[in-house]
């Protein structure tokens, strides 16, 4: 049993065994006791080690959010916490390709170390894990490469460890650069006056040099080496290129947002999707992105335009059975953004939520209260984002990766506080199909509003 179920039985024992030792009152409730600071004390006591201090916080920051008057945010004092290693990875994801800069690198390897010479004995500087990002700032050999870190730190790395970031659109120029190169596959290799075996030698190219042959003919190339031209056997030579790792910058993907309080769109959700279907179209969730952009990290992936990416926005209590019963009828999961405030015995219960996820549903977040975070401050914003996401979380024991803002408003402010708790995406309701990195916390989204036919929702899809 979870400590906080545990500590709230043993809060509710006490208050039946105080309700005991006092004169019965026929129409007083359980809610209607209240316990002094020393009740709750014993209460702690008796839990022993394990029960939760309520006079202090269970995590790293605490957020109190003051009423507000008209308003229906959180008036509660609610510990919440930051991921700055999460936040750092998305904004990387969120980053596009130019905007990073020349000649960079990806790990494409579970861990490269970093030294501080071309040499695997040498000195190390840092190990990077795969996925991080470097600068190259030279290629003095096929085996070698140097780099620069984040931290402006330099470095020895083996090439053939990382890869060039690159968009596709840009992947022929950059192949361009190393056209006509080529690398020693081989301890050494001789440089003869002329193309023969027995010809005089008049040098030597060391193992993974990296040279641009003058011209190839049959079984030798011709090359220049200090100053001096001569032959080298073209058996020990191979082209050098390396590996790329092309990123999708740009993505036109449909993505479908219904109202979860439009019950005639609900309704009308299974036509919808059978049309979709009969127009070629695979229906998807939001988490389809989410595994494209995460595989475009260490290899080329890509997410069809045929796809339609499915959400329903604003799911509460009222409209969670509704909304569930349509999309299995249809036969189809979509990114539902649940409210948390709606989460509860008497609302939209774990039971219901684990339901949700069996039957291949994604589960996000569209706040605690739904109310529109523009209006709100700095310190309610995060109360929204964080105890939502960690609401979801503790129950789906998944990750919350996407946020559905309330009425479709964000702003910069917004977007920066969503990236601070970890949302890799921001769902708008920006009619568009087409969205670039940079728009991953803005994502644009198809409105589907009542009355639209089926023929309708396939030209919204095109």
């Amino acid at each position: 049993m979870p400590r906080s179920i545990s500590f709230f039985l043993l809060v509710v024992s006490f208050g039946i065994l105080f309700a005991g030792c006092t004169p019965p009152e026929p129409d007083k409730s359980l809610e209607d006791f209240t316990f002094t600071e020393q009740d709750l004390q014993r209460v702690a006591e008796i839990a022993g080690s394990g029960a939760i201090d309520l006079t202090q916080p269970s995590s790293t920051e605490v957020l109190s959010v003051a009423e507000n008057s008209g308003s229906s945010v959180l008036t509660e004092t609610v510990a919440v916490t930051k991921n700055p290693e999460k936040q750092a990875f998305y904004d990387s994801l969120r980053m596009a390709v130019q905007d990073q800069g020349e000649n960079l690198y990806k790990v494409n390897n579970p861990f490269l170390n970093v030294r501080v010479s071309m040499d695997v004995s040498s000195e190390l500087v840092r190990r990077l894990g795969q996925g991080e990002v470097l600068t190259v700032i030279d290629i003095p050999n096929a085996g070698w490469a140097k780099v620069k870190l984040g931290d402006k730190k330099e470095g020895y790395v083996a090439f053939r460890y990382i890869a060039k970031l690159v968009t596709e659109a840009k992947l022929p120029e950059e192949k361009k650069k190393f056209e006509g190169q080529y690398f020693v596959d081989f301890q050494f290799l001789n440089i003869r006056k002329d193309p023969s075996s027995q010809a005089e030698k008049v040098g030597e190219l060391p193992g993974q040099a990296i040279l641009k042959p003058i011209s190839m003919s049959g079984e030798w190339a011709r090359v220049t080496h200090d100053g001096k031209e001569g032959y080298v056997s073209s058996q020990y030579l191979k082209p050098f290129l390396p590996a790329f790792l092309v990123r999708q910058d740009d993505y036109a993907v449909s993505i479908l947002q219904y109202q979860a309080d439009d019950s005639a769109s609900i309704a009308a959700l299974g036509k919808h999707i059978a049309a979709l279907k009969s127009a070629g179209k695979k229906v998807v969730t939001l988490k389809t992105l989410y595994d494209t952009v995460l595989a475009q990290e260490t290899r080329d992936a890509r997410i069809s335009p045929d796809m339609v990416i499915l959400t329903v926005v604003g799911v509460s209590a009222k409209n969670v059975r509704a909304v569930s019963d349509a999309l299995d009828a249809a036969g189809v999961g979509a990114t539902i953004f649940l409210r948390t405030e709606d989460i509860g015995l008497s609302g939209i219960t774990e039971k219901m939520i684990l339901n949700l996820l069996a039957n291949g549903n994604d589960l996000q977040s569209s706040g605690h209260t739904g109310d529109d975070l523009r209006s709100m401050t700095d310190a309610q914003v995060m109360l929204e984002l964080g105890q939502s996401k960690k609401l979801i979380e503790d129950i789906s024991k998944r990750e919350v990766t996407a946020f559905a803002y309330p009425s479709g408003g964000v702003n910069d402010r917004i977007m920066k506080l969503a990236s601070e708790y970890g949302y890799l995406f921001g769902l708008t309701q920006t009619p568009d199909r087409k969205f670039t990195r940079a728009q991953f916390l803005r994502l644009p989204s198809l409105y589907v509003t009542s009355g639209m036919t089926a023929d309708d929702i396939v030209k919204l899809a095109q």
